[in-house]
């Protein structure tokens, strides 16, 4: 007779932490299927259904790797993975006692990984690196440094409570960002306003009340817009401001340079539009402006943030019931920003983290400066929020491992993260790591990053490991994820990864705990039980929330007020106010406004190509284009294009939708071809890759953050054959799995 185990999981298959169940027939996962609390259970998406599949495929990677033929040929041999532990201790120790403990840097995806618990940061810290990156300075903890420039931490939006949601390009899905998705769903059927600004007529646009089709790149100038109807029409919350800003006459002044007229001929959107959105948005009775990736990567990125931010502030929408919630870290549980002993790694090595001199807002540069109000306002020192909050800047950190300037860096670990196609300017990134004498990858397929290291060790996946989820400090919630199989006997988890280094390179006393579980046990301390007591008390345990803390308090900020004029950036030197910078000028040569980055439902970033079921559904990369666009350049729906950017030139699929704005491509994120492993140089990372595309010179790089700009850069599109290689692009040439489309489709 089989035996069957059902457990509660946090399915990390994408980012947003779905609540699910995983069912596991003799050892091996079989099903995952929906919660059994009916407020989650709608918060399951194909990608979740396609776990078992993921989790069980036959080119997951099982044993740790050796490399024996040249850097990216793709030749190993089987190690165990205690050679290859000591093996990389070794190594990474005689680095760095050349070179300096800076260089080594860590590429990393939390929500991939999952149970690092700030592991890889403590260790970075205790050995000396301040060079730690991640895919969430471009989504999310870039976000959340900049939140807390304005009123220091990263706000959460009261769904349940709201009246009216605002999305900036933002479009969850039912198959993307589950969660979200309903939550606008059950918002909207009680009446809620939903305001969209996107070039595209989106998923999220066609339902909106208020659509605003602005021309890609220009969030921050919409911004202004609806400030100055705002500001003029007396829409703000003036005793709110007057008790708890600072800087308001400033930033009026600033306003006003952006009158309605010049908004509208920015962004594309007529005038009236921009004001009745602005007013729809300030006369709500409670209203949110989510977290949107599009505002993350742009020219004018970190002022765009901060005009969220400032919105909310100004209009009464902060920490207030239907608004935007601070939620402060868990009173239960220990945060990853106490774990990652950011007070142990010394000034002088924090001084040497790559971007904290030009590009500092999301470095140790600013984590340094609001250490003292953070800590006096949430009670701790650093607050390390979506993983975003004391980190390197990526582009500086390719920059030196190719040209070892202005120090090198030789040794590079990827953790759950295909950093090769996950950053801009991927030419660099290539020629950054063929410069390196260490390279080592962690993860459960062989992606193209991985055929470049030197050590591949195989990961665990959720099914695998116990966890409690709390966001990243995002918010308040914990949420259970309990072991249902065992991983395969030579994969581990990063908290293993990290332990079994530190202990091999003299760290063992700074990392006691002796399993998961143990740390699980130490962390949920704080409210004084166990994992074992979590798990047989609970599977979700949130915290009530508590509104308008900030009369206690105030806010973490070095005034203690909601900065609309940001100290922090004014001592920085940089413009203390939101401003619009103009793209660099558009070669006549050019003609579209590429945005890249977008997400298509069946994968996250770059994985799930490989998985036979999703795949079936997006067979190859499309590149979306207006009818009219279309036509002129006399392109068909299905035919293969070449789409160039002064910086780089990768092939795709046209797709011919009306729902474009003219003059837009839009390109997907990610595109790699598992099936080419073996017949093309690192399975085709470079015939569609939307990294290929993107600059990261100084002209295209947010000031403040060092954010290459994704949304809005020239392009131009000639026809072109369909690879060689590629000849899988019809969803008939995926083998369906009946089994798992049948329970996706229930």
């Amino acid at each position: 007779m089989a035996s069957t185990k059902t457990k509660y999981s946090v399915c990390t298959v994408c980012d947003i932490g779905c609540q699910l169940r995983s069912e596991a027939v003799d050892g091996k996962v079989a099903r995952v299927i929906a919660h059994d609390n009916p407020a989650l259970a709608r918060n399951i998406c194909y990608k979740g259904t396609a776990v078992p599949l993921i989790h069980n495929h036959e080119d997951r990677l099982t044993k740790p790797l050796k490399r024996v033929g040249e850097r990216g040929e793709d030749r190993w041999e089987e190690i165990s993975y205690e050679q290859a532990m000591d093996e990389i201790a070794e190594k990474l120790g005689s680095i760095t006692a050349k070179y300096g403990p800076e260089s080594f840097a860590v590429s990393t995806s939390g929500w991939n990984t999952q149970t690092t618990h700030s592991l890889d940061r403590r260790f970075m810290n205790l050995l000396g690196s301040p060079n730690w990156i991640s895919g969430v300075a471009l989504c999310a903890g870039n976000t959340a440094a900049v939140n807390r420039l304005t009123y220091g931490w990263f706000p959460q939006p009261d769904f349940g409570s709201t009246n009216c949601i605002v999305l900036f390009g933002h479009n969850p899905r039912k198959h993307s960002w589950t969660p979200i998705y309903n939550a606008i769903r059950a918002a909207r059927a009680r009446g809620a306003k939903v305001i969209v600004l996107d070039p595209r007529v989106s998923d999220q646009a066609e339902q909106a009340d208020i659509h605003l089709r602005l021309k890609a790149g220009t969030d921050a100038a919409m911004c202004l817009g609806w400030l100055k109807v705002i500001f003029d029409e007396g829409l703000y919350d003036e005793a709110f401001v007057k008790d708890w800003c600072v800087g308001f006459d400033e930033l009026k002044q600033r306003v006003d340079e952006y009158p309605l007229a010049r908004v509208a001929e920015i962004t594309g959107v007529a005038e009236d539009d921009i004001a009745a959105a602005a007013r729809m948005y300030a006369h709500a009775d409670g209203a949110v402006i989510p977290w949107t990736p599009i505002t993350d990567q742009q020219l004018s990125s970190t002022s765009a943030i901060r005009l969220h931010s400032i919105l909310r502030a100004v209009t009464g929408n902060l920490d207030v019931v239907g608004g935007e919630t601070l939620g402060g870290f868990s009173e239960t549980y220990i945060p990853e920003s106490e774990l990652g002993l950011h007070e142990r790694l010394p000034d002088a090595q924090k001084e040497k983290q790559l971007g904290y001199d030009d590009h500092p807002v999301f470095t140790y540069r600013v984590a340094e400066m609001l250490k003292e109000p953070t800590e006096k306002t949430w009670g701790f020192p650093y607050a390390d929020l979506v993983m975003g909050c004391q980190m390197a800047n990526p582009t500086d950190v390719f920059r030196a491992m190719a040209t070892e300037d202005p120090y090198p860096i030789k040794a590079f670990f990827c953790l759950g993260n295909n950093a090769l196609l996950s950053y801009a300017n991927q030419h660099q990134i290539h020629r950054a790591m063929l410069n390196q004498e260490l390279i080592v990858s962690h993860e459960i397929f062989m992606t193209p990053t991985a055929m470049l290291a030197d050590y591949v060790l195989p990961g665990d996946v959720f099914t695998e490991r116990d966890h409690v989820a709390d966001g990243w400090s995002w918010g308040t919630r914990l949420s259970l994820s309990q072991k249902v199989v065992d991983a395969p006997e030579e994969a581990s988890s990063t908290f293993q990864f990290w332990t079994d280094l530190a202990h091999r390179m003299g760290f063992g006393d700074e990392f006691p705990w002796t399993s998961l579980e143990d740390m699980l046990d130490y962390r949920l301390s704080r409210g004084g039980r166990t994992f074992a007591q979590f798990e047989s008390a609970t599977f979700m345990e949130l915290a009530p929330p508590k509104f308008r803390k900030y009369l206690k308090k105030g806010f973490a900020t070095p005034s203690g007020k909601v900065e609309l004029a940001s100290s922090v950036l004014a001592d920085l030197g940089f413009d203390p106010l939101p401003y619009y910078r103009e793209l660099p000028v558009q070669p006549d040569d050019f003609p579209y406004l590429v945005f890249t980055g977008v997400r298509e439902d069946p994968f996250f970033q770059t994985g799930q190509r490989n998985i036979e079921s999703l795949r079936r559904r997006m067979p190859a990369p499309n590149l979306f284009l207006h009818p009219v666009d279309a036509q002129k350049e006399g392109f068909a729906d299905g035919d293969w294009a070449k789409l160039s950017t002064p910086q780089g030139a990768v092939l795709a699929q046209i797709a011919v939708h009306d729902t474009m704005k003219e003059g837009h491509i839009r390109v997907p994120h990610g595109w790699w071809y598992p099936e080419l492993r073996g017949e093309v140089d690192l399975a085709g990372a470079f015939i569609s890759s939307d990294a290929v595309l993107c600059s990261d010179e100084d002209e295209w790089l947010d000031h403040e953050q060092g954010v290459p700009h994704f949304k809005g850069f020239p392009g131009k599109l000639e026809k072109a054959q369909q690879p060689a290689q590629v000849s899988r692009t019809r969803p008939g040439d995926w083998r369906p799995d009946t089994a798992v489309e049948e329970h996706a489709a229930s």
